[in-house]
């Protein structure tokens, strides 16, 4: 990370700054190597006694602390220290050459040139600037100033040796800059594709929060119904009786109010249940699992009367569970239902409804057993399925679904389903305390 701050001088740059970024980083990297450079040459030239040229090339290390300095004050003067560095090679690239000999191998530094003024300057100014350097360097032999070593054949051919670098150096960086280019438009174009996606990410999450709403409103309809005609059942029965002229037992007309009672608090807390149906902080209850599955068989009790169908249920000895009551009740009566509706639309001879549970460690086993004849292998695997029914027009396709649903939501387990030409055996596994 330090690094990192190190070469970009300590600045951020957005993802519009990419280049100014790149260009930050070329010059940060340049100015320390340039400084390990003149350092060196500085040393190297107080060994051998020149001390004129120690003192260039320290000055030249100040310098380069001066433009480090300046990058880390503000974006604005990166232009300046570029000039600065250009100049700061070139001139001293010119000395080398008019002070040194070809013995001492100091021309090499003329090839690290062209990666200067391609990076640091602009296209518009890298000619003149290459010009003035190759201008500088075939004058050489002539100019009365310094009495300068190498031939003019040396100097050309060294000229021309660079000119080819400077070439091919340039053709790389327009590669560069053209790969960067496209780099650079398919980041919009992505970036465009991504705002529409998401755009329609939020367009779908809406429509499936209006399925949603329509889904919960059709499961609501759902339970509210079997309960309600349990209600208009007990109202008729006694309506009935009054208008034969029978006579109403006491204890028949408290039962009957009794179980209008249970039935409209149970349809109340269904509305609270899908109220709070994708809540986490739902509150468990400590229920007897007798007491609740014959809660569950007293709600279809009214609709039993008319029939011969025979709910089976030896409660067995208390055994307390911390759970979701209400909505195990829901999914009992679902299924529970769904038996009533196939023995009646089959006129079963003998009908019954087996409901029992078993002991298993952590987990109580529910088994709701009927001898409706049982399900067809090309339905019974879809019988979960969001509005798949196999009652035509009078199904809504959501009971068993919705039943699994909470299973799996609330209870994190499903019900399993065995059938055979007697009937369907339903599974349903309930965690004796739920976290």
């Amino acid at each position: 990370m330090l690094a990192k701050d190190f070469f970009t001088s300590g600045w951020n740059f957005s993802e519009d700054e990419r280049y100014l970024r790149s260009k930050f980083q070329m010059m940060n990297i340049a100015i320390v190597l340039s400084s390990v450079a003149v350092l060196y040459g500085a040393i190297l030239n107080i060994y051998k006694g020149y001390d004129n040229l120690a003192i260039l090339e320290f000055s030249l290390f100040l310098m380069n602390l001066f433009s480090w300095y300046l990058l880390r004050r503000s974006k604005r003067v990166y232009d300046f220290v570029s000039i600065v560095v250009t100049a700061q090679f070139t001139f001293l690239l010119i000395l080398l050459l008019y002070v040194s000999s070809a013995a001492d191998m100091k021309h090499t530094w003329y090839f690290t040139y062209p990666i200067i003024i391609l990076y640091f300057r602009n296209e518009r100014y890298t000619i003149p600037w290459f010009i003035f350097l190759i201008f500088m360097l075939l004058i050489a032999p002539f100019q009365p100033f310094f009495e300068t070593q190498y031939t003019f054949f040396q100097l050309f051919y060294l000229s021309f040796v660079l000119s080819i670098v400077t070439i091919i150096v340039y053709f790389y960086k327009v590669k560069m800059d053209e790969a960067t280019a496209i780099i650079s438009e398919q980041e919009n174009i992505l970036s465009k594709k991504v705002d529409e996606l998401t755009q329609k990410d939020k367009m779908l999450s809406v429509q499936s929060k209006q399925a949603v709403m329509g889904e919960m409103i059709s499961m609501i309809a759902h339970q509210w119904r079997q309960p309600l005609s349990t209600v208009t059942l007990n109202i008729s029965n006694l309506q009935v009786k009054k208008l034969l002229g029978e006579e109403i037992e006491e204890e028949e007309f408290n039962r009957a109010l009794e179980n209008i009672s249970d039935t409209v608090v149970y349809l109340s807390q269904t509305i609270d249940d899908f109220q709070t149906y994708f809540r986490p902080d739902k509150e468990l209850n400590d229920v007897d699992i007798n007491e609740l599955i014959e809660k569950a068989i007293s709600f279809v009790e009214p609709r039993l009367k008319k029939t011969r169908i025979k709910i089976e249920f030896n409660p067995n000895e208390k055994m307390l569970v911390t759970t979701y009551s209400n909505e195990l009740i829901q999914v009992l009566l679902n299924i529970i239902n769904n038996a009533i509706d196939e023995l009646i639309s089959r006129e079963i001879k003998d009908p019954f409804i087996k409901i029992n549970f078993y002991n298993r460690e952590k987990n109580l086993i529910i088994t709701i057993e009927d001898n409706a004849g049982g399900i067809k292998k090309e339905h019974i695997d879809s019988i979960f399925e969001p509005y798949f029914s196999t009652k035509g027009k009078n199904g809504t396709g959501l009971g068993l679904y919705m039943s699994q649903m909470i299973m799996q939501k609330q209870f994190q387990t499903k019900i399993e389903v065995q059938s055979s030409t007697k009937g369907s055996l339903f599974t349903i596994v309930v965690p004796k305390k739920l976290a």
